[in-house]
Formats: C-alpha cells, structure tokens, sequence
C-alpha cells in the first residue's frame, strides 16, 4: 500500500486507472516514468495524459526533481507524482520543481508521520529566495 502527500497532509489515492510506460501508454492513461527519463521524447504527447508518476529509487537520487521542472517547462499541466524514496524535508523541493503530490510507501509514512510533510505544505513561504527578500 501507499500514502499520497498534498499540501493537506495524507490523502487516499484516488488514481484507479493505473500507470503505464511511455511506451505502453494509451491516451488518458497515467505513465510512469524513471528518474532518467527525457521528458522531450512525450512533447508532442503532454496534453493526453493525465497524471505522470516519476519514480525516486533512493533519498540521495534528485534526478526525477529535474525530470519535473523539464515536464512544467514543456507545459505539462497535469497532476505530476513523485514516487519512492522521498523524504518530509523534500517536500519543498519537490513542490518547487513542479510535483502536486508524493507517494510513498507504509513503511516511510510510519517513519515520517504526517505532521513532519504538513510542517513542509508553506512551501512558496520557506524557501531560499524568500528567505533572501525578507531580510532585505
């Protein structure tokens, strides 16, 4: 089983249709992707699908978090879903690259309880450069 992660805190996963490869992928289906996917390959595909899930094998790979931006910066408008090993304290990192949501198993979600992701959720308020203007 898994816990989605939203702004809100702990969500229910409310995609039923599943995730396909790029390559197996019907319009409307979900893909997943892995953190080395090129995201110009889907270009012309961006607008058929409704949720793409990038996976994170491990907590020190940020390989998908690029994946991401590059998605947002194509126009890619759709739900976007960080997958695996992403801890509370990338939340924010996660948000800013352009995800909606993480998913993460059980067993991180009893480690990481979800006040530590909802202490995360004011993210646009936390960050580097915010922090910058406000002491200027």
């Amino acid at each position: 089983m898994s816990v989605i992660i939203t702004d809100v805190g702990f969500q229910p996963d409310n995609w039923a249709d599943g995730f396909a490869s790029p390559d197996d992928a019907a319009p409307g289906q979900g893909l997943a992707l892995g953190p080395d996917a090129d995201p110009a390959t889907l270009k012309d595909r961006l607008g058929d699908i409704p949720i793409i899930r990038i996976a994170f094998p491990g907590f020190a790979d940020g390989r998908g978090f690029t994946v991401a931006r590059r998605l947002r910066l194509l126009g890619y408008a759709g739900r976007l879903r960080a997958q695996g090993h992403v801890l509370a304290d990338q939340y924010a990192m996660a948000r800013r690259s352009g995800f909606d949501e993480v998913e993460i198993s059980d067993d991180l979600a009893t480690r990481q309880p979800e006040d530590q992701w909802r202490s995360r959720a004011n993210w646009r308020r936390h960050d580097y450069q915010a922090r910058l203007r406000a002491a200027s």
